[in-house]
């Protein structure tokens, strides 16, 4: 399973790479919103310190304008994957991409149908939104697991990208199904770190250590 760090924030991104577990990056307009700084720079510098997949996202909801915020950010550079929203425009620009060698990313799915259309679009990912479906009662992991069910039934190429996720919880069921990508927060990378039998033992280690003869 790749891990992606979910995030516009720089310095998150810094700390993720430093442990050496970092694939990639998603971001969208609320995460860049949330830093208070222009989307080109924040863009430039997310681009210039990952080397794995980076999806940016279009802001336009129309065929034509989807297409040339594509095209555009396509040029940025080859990390870049476009994040275009599932919507009868967006399989449309996806469709396209696919065409022209652009590589996508189709966000805010919420069904096994809707990740249906985008297979047959050509996405390179498609992101079901785990948590947002839980938070309307609607478990996200079924979705999920019916997507990759399909996918396989069919041979399709899109890649599982499971998105939304909240906590270690879903980090495991997501790699326990066999989802290709997970997306979070690095507070839920920080999390997958932390138990605390690790903590007692390095505990002990270290105070028995102090015991150990010069």
């Amino acid at each position: 399973m790749k891990f992606f760090l979910d995030t516009a924030d720089i310095d998150e991104i810094r700390a993720a790479s430093a442990w050496g577990i970092l694939d990639g990056v998603t971001t969208n307009p609320s995460l860049v919103a949330k830093t208070g700084r222009r989307f080109d720079d924040v863009k430039a510098e997310i681009l210039a310190l990952v080397d794995g997949p980076v999806s940016l996202e279009v802001t336009a909801t129309d065929y034509e304008g989807m297409m040339r915020e594509a095209r555009a950010l396509a040029q940025e550079g080859p990390q870049v994957v476009v994040k275009i929203p599932l919507t009868p425009a967006g399989i449309q620009a996806t469709a396209t991409c696919t065409k022209e060698g652009i590589r996508t990313n189709v966000t805010l799915c919420f069904s096994a149908n809707q990740a249906l259309l985008a297979a047959k679009a050509g996405a390179t990912y498609i992101s079901p939104f785990v948590g947002r479906m839980d938070d309307i009662g609607n478990p996200g992991m079924d979705v999920v697991s019916d997507i990759l069910e399909i996918y396989n039934n069919y041979g399709y190429e899109t890649q599982v990208l499971a998105a939304s996720l909240r906590h270690p919880a879903h980090v495991l069921e997501a790699a326990r199904l066999g989802a290709h990508v997970a997306t979070m927060p690095i507070k839920v990378i920080e999390q997958l770190f932390k138990h605390p039998m690790t903590d007692l033992g390095l505990a002990r280690f270290l105070a028995d250590w102090q015991k150990v003869p010069e």
